[in-house]
């Protein structure tokens, strides 16, 4: 039996009656980034030859030959030795045709198979590994944030809004904050897993296939099923099946949300670590420094991961486009889905580890802490709720406030420095207990109520997240 050479296995067939141009396959070659699908293809194929040896396609010899043929290969890629081939186009028919130059019967692999199919479950498997990975890396950035928490547990700082002073917080008050963002995150990624983990193996190119697959099995073998059941899970509509890319878009919009707060937290670190704020040291590894002022240190690292938020959140877009105007099924435009998937995968798992790994490295000045959080006036709030505790409606304790506040700066004096004379020639209904609330550690133990930055509370919601994070 005469078997095809590797050129004539790619897609034209015998159809056309030469190769495409030399600038139409360099236009269309997707090899240059998806080879990072091989172990994916791999494991995809030798499913699929699993399956087809069950239907007898396969003979047994014919199975364990194409399973030493990619195990071969397997090893040379691995090795970097293995010459991948931009005229062959992609992934897909690097790997089937150097198979089948080996292994005869590999000529029978593609049997029952599209490459639509094909690169629709190679993408499945690979994103679920990534959103594994970088379930892993979210817990572990969750660890240095509250691993810096507890390192400065007593630390309070003024919370802001508008950038400007509101009421005070402990720091690790703060850092938790960003724990709750991650855990919100780390929740949208698994649940974008379930979706992610749906196999499309047996919808062919369009239409399935007039012979016998058995489907379940090769959902079953690449682990396709149900966590709970462990029933396979297979796509129930073969057109959908081969054009589905909604896993795509949710991976890329959970990691655009993912890159805001890690933009987010970028952004505090930045003002922290600044001459102004002078909150927080990061460790020289994690900086960098100016070619021409040599006493500059700067937070490249939370810079960076700023910066390339716009990117997660471009490839987002980029997406969306692409899928808005295609037709049903199949469409080439879909080879530009992977460079964006892949860039936004590659993109958000480099922040967090390098942000967990700076912050791991970062020491907290907390006298300068100290003396920010010592400003009265993040106390105007607690000097409100003073006179409603003594009856007063909030509204007009505000005005109160407001207008001891206006005293003060007229004095030229903070307001912890003003007279129990003062304060009652604005309202009588303060009384010498008034000095107390300006007491900052009185004042955080007070914040007693759920997900408040009190005393108690920061110190309960640090045990929770070390217990949660093991």
């Amino acid at each position: 039996m005469a078997h095809s050479s590797p050129s004539s296995v790619v897609s034209r067939s015998g159809r056309f009656a030469g190769g495409p141009a030399a600038d139409v396959a360099a236009f269309s070659e997707s090899i240059s980034f998806d080879w990072r699908l091989w172990r994916h293809d791999l494991r995809g194929s030798v499913a699929h030859a699993t399956m087809l040896w069950k239907i007898g396609v396969l003979t047994a010899s014919e199975l364990k030959a194409i399973k030493g043929g990619f195990a071969e290969i397997g090893t040379e890629i691995e090795a970097g030795t293995f010459a991948w081939k931009p005229e062959l186009e992609d992934v897909h028919m690097n790997l089937e045709a150097e198979l089948t130059k080996r292994v005869p019967a590999g000529a029978k692999l593609h049997t029952g198979r599209s490459r639509n199919d094909q690169v629709a479950v190679d993408v499945r498997l690979w994103l679920r590994d990534e959103i594994e990975e970088l379930d892993t890396e979210l817990h572990g950035l969750q660890r240095a944030l509250v691993g810096l928490a507890t390192r400065n547990a007593t630390v309070v700082i003024p919370g802001y809004t508008h950038l400007q002073r509101a009421q005070p917080v402990y720091f690790a008050h703060h850092l938790l904050a960003y724990v709750e963002m991650l855990a919100r995150d780390i929740e949208r990624m698994e649940d974008c897993w379930s979706r992610v983990n749906v196999c499309p193996l047996g919808s062919g190119a369009i239409a399935g296939s007039t012979l016998p697959l058995d489907r379940e099995l090769v959902a079953t073998l690449l682990e396709f099923t149900d966590p709970k059941t462990g029933k396979p899970r297979v796509t129930q509509n073969s057109m959908d099946g081969v054009s589905d890319r909604d896993f795509m878009v949710e991976f890329a919009a959970s990691a655009a949300l993912l890159a805001v707060h890690l933009s987010r937290l970028s952004e505090d670190v930045i003002l922290w670590v600044s001459s102004e704020f002078g909150f927080i040291k990061i460790a020289d590894a994690y900086t960098t420094g100016s070619s021409l002022m040599p006493q500059k240190k700067n937070p490249d690292v939370a810079e960076l991961t700023r910066g390339k938020s716009a990117r997660v959140i471009g490839n987002l877009m980029s997406l969306l486009t692409l899928l808005k105007g295609l037709p049903m099924t199949y469409n080439r435009d879909l080879q530009e889905d992977k460079e964006r998937l892949f860039d936004t995968a590659d993109t958000v798992r480099a922040c967090v580890r390098l942000m967990a790994a700076m912050l791991d490295n970062t020491t907290v000045n907390a006298a300068a802490c100290a003396a920010a959080a010592a400003d009265p006036l993040l106390l105007a709030t607690d000097l409100a709720d003073y006179l409603v505790k003594k009856g007063m409606p909030f509204r007009q304790a505000h005005h109160v406030v407001g207008a001891v506040v206006a005293l003060a700066e007229k004095s030229g004096r903070p307001l912890d420095r003003l007279t129990l004379a003062d304060f009652q020639g604005v309202d009588a209904t303060f009384a010498a207990d008034v000095t107390g609330v300006f007491d900052l550690k009185q004042a955080m133990a007070r914040r007693q109520l759920t997900g408040a930055p009190g005393t108690a509370e920061v110190k309960k919601q640090l045990a929770r997240w070390k217990k949660l994070l093991g």
